[in-house]
């Protein structure tokens, strides 16, 4: 094979391996919220001396507003252009000093340390967290920690798993591109319900309490709760004590102490690790703040907290640029010191493309979501949202699935109407029979609403529900209504009385 042929195979290579390096950067950092962004570049800073923060305060352009529909797709296009060129030595010396001028959103949230310490609305940690910090100290795959990590994020505001495993399996084979078996499914959550508070990750109310009951050291009490909620839950539930006394043959004081015992129960295990999701979402530092004018208008800007402006150290550049005016007469430890400033000169200035990137990424599909959701921005109605998924927000974006779902991934949302986690706008649409599509969401609050409207004396049963719900312009069935009854947590009728 010809030498020349050798050569170009190796630089094709190694453009390649480059490209790929860059684009895992930036798909780290993107997946990243706005605290852990923070922690990343300090220790970017502390490992690589040719990165710096640039002191100077820029002058960064107006929040963008959704009057039009501009297309900022020629933004990742340049940028994909800039990781393709071949001498990277050449692009970091280019794009030394460069600052962040061209892009359309960097410091978009408070101009003072005093009003950004406001956007910290808490510094507790939900039982999110709390759990995510006991998944650390377990020996899992990577897989495996994923799906685990995913099962928490699915966990309703009182620790309890509502939905199905079979839709967790599709949610992570179509957008994360994680193809699992329902049996492993079931080992990951097994492991979940092990972690504290008992009961987490239950996906009922009678899985939640006989896991709480299993942690208990065993004894004749213990054997009696588990017969209680196994065998006779629905008596329990409706509190027909005498139904299980006579049952279990049991004397008024066993009784007495039985039921004492099972009164300990937690019914919300999520609640117990101190804040539910309504609560623990005010304790987070928003990624994106969403202004709604009271004529309508809507803008918003990036949260940048502490995040400071990076650039290459003017110091590391001179002496790049003096290697390379005399690299004739180089020595041997010059050499070396030259390859050691090239290399740190290239990564920093990679790191600050792929920040940039995540800014660029962050702002575009923000922008995606605010008009798909522009009602709701507008008035802070949940009916208003309207079915999206991630493929509705990669399609108007010309994003990857992937990307969709890292930027969705751990960030919030400050509104006019409260704090919201990214994720909180995307919701499934259901198909009518006649091909008109309803969010969802709309369904279950109409469905909420209709129940809280109800006579308790003569609650409504599945059947009337739907009747209702189709007079309100919502046609689904009666077993569909009955699916998002139970998704909602409401009991049955005669268990609403």
């Amino acid at each position: 094979m010809p030498q020349g042929q050798i050569q170009e195979q190796k630089l094709e290579q190694k453009l390649q391996q480059s490209v790929s390096q860059q684009q895992l950067l930036q798909s780290q950092l993107v997946e990243l919220p706005i605290q852990q962004l923070m922690e990343r570049i300090e220790t970017e800073m502390h490992d690589n001396p040719a990165l710096e923060t640039n002191t100077e305060d820029p002058d960064f352009p107006e929040s963008p507003d959704f009057s039009d529909s501009q297309d900022t797709s020629d933004d990742f296009d340049s940028q994909r252009e800039r990781e393709e060129r071949s001498d990277a030595l050449d692009a970091a010396l280019e794009n030394i000093g460069r600052d962040d001028e061209d892009l359309p959103v960097y410091h978009g949230g408070m101009s003072t340390a005093d009003e950004r310490e406001d956007m910290v609305l808490g510094d507790t940690q939900s039982f999110y967290d709390q759990l995510l910090e006991q998944v650390g100290e377990m020996e899992l795959t990577d897989r495996d920690r994923y799906v685990m990590e995913y099962l928490i994020r699915s966990l309703d505001d009182d620790g309890l798993l509502r939905t199905p495993l079979d839709t967790i399996i599709e949610e992570l084979a179509i957008y994360h591109s994680i193809d699992i078996s329902l049996g492993d499914m079931e080992q990951v959550l097994r492991r979940l319900q092990q972690l504290d508070p008992p009961g987490i990750g239950g996906r009922t109310l009678q899985e939640c309490l006989l896991l709480q009951i299993e942690r208990k050291t065993s004894s004749h009490l213990t054997n009696l709760m588990h017969r209680v909620i196994t065998d006779y839950f629905d008596a329990f539930t409706k509190k027909h004590w005498d139904k299980i006394q006579r049952a279990l043959g049991l004397t008024d004081l066993q009784t007495d102490e039985l039921l004492r015992e099972l009164r300990r129960l937690n019914p919300k295990p999520g609640a117990a690790m101190g804040e539910t999701i309504g609560r623990s979402m005010q304790q987070i530092t928003p990624d994106f703040i969403v202004d709604t004018l009271d004529d309508g208008t809507i803008t918003f800007t990036l949260n940048s907290g502490e995040v400071p402006q990076l650039q290459v150290s003017q110091s590391f550049a001179d002496l790049l640029k003096d290697y390379q005016t005399n690299k004739d007469g180089l020595s041997r430890q010059m050499k070396e010191a030259l390859l050691y400033t090239k290399q740190k000169v290239e990564a920093a200035q990679s790191f600050i493309d792929a920040v940039q990137m995540r800014r660029r990424t962050l702002t575009t599909t923000m922008k995606a979501i605010i008009r798909l959701q522009h009602r709701f921005f507008e008035e802070g109605d949940e009916s208003l949202l309207r079915p999206m998924i991630l493929k509705d927000v990669a399609e108007k974006t010309g994003l990857d699935l992937s990307t969709i779902s890292r930027v969705s991934n751990s960030k919030y949302v400050q509104t006019r109407w409260g704090l919201f986690p990214l994720k909180y706008f995307f919701s499934d649409g259901y198909v009518t029979e006649s091909g008109e599509e309803l969010s969802t969401r709309e369904i279950k609050a109409a469905l909420r609403e209709v129940v809280e409207a109800e006579d308790k004396r003569k609650p409504l049963s599945d059947e009337a529900l739907c009747e209702a719900l189709n007079q309100k312009g919502y046609p689904i069935a009666r077993r569909t209504v009955a699916k998002y009854r139970e998704m909602l947590g409401i009991p049955i009728a005669r268990l609403r009385k």
